[in-house]
């Protein structure tokens, strides 16, 4: 069963990471939009996709994630690797709903960061998710 819930687990993950990758890439591409008209595409795609495939993706990841856990704790509760790796899933989900902020301020014509805001934005999830791939596989404590 651990097994099936892993590979479920990982699916979500490459899921809500895919949409965590390209959603402020849409807020780089939204915040240098001049006509009305791409504006508002890129309002759809955005709600799109934190709704339909960020959130359910990042639920699945998370719900997984915590049956895994409790399901081993007593293996887990000792391994340094597993705190950090859960510390920076924190801050991936964090790093989500300030999605969802700059989302709900595209939404309302009220964006006041640039483009080149949203380019930096979006490298912070790749350092994230080096170090939990790091941690998860090389376990280094």
């Amino acid at each position: 069963m651990f097994l099936w819930l892993k590979a479920f687990h990982l699916i979500a993950v490459i899921c809500w990471f895919a949409g965590i990758f390209y959603l402020p890439r849409l807020f780089v591409y939204h915040a240098m939009a001049e006509d009305q008209v791409s504006r508002e595409r890129f309002k759809i795609m955005e709600r799109k996709l934190y709704r339909g495939i960020m959130n359910p993706s990042m639920i699945v990841t998370v719900v997984l994630g915590l049956w895994m856990l409790i399901s081993h704790w007593d293996l887990y509760k000792t391994q340094g690797w597993m705190h950090a790796k859960l510390a920076l899933v924190v801050l991936l989900i964090g790093y989500h709903h300030m999605c969802l902020a700059h989302l709900k301020k595209f939404a309302a014509d009220a964006n006041t960061k640039s483009h080149r805001f949203f380019r930096v934005f979006n490298e912070v999830p790749v350092l994230l998710l080096i170090g939990i791939v790091i941690l998860v596989v090389v376990k280094p404590f």
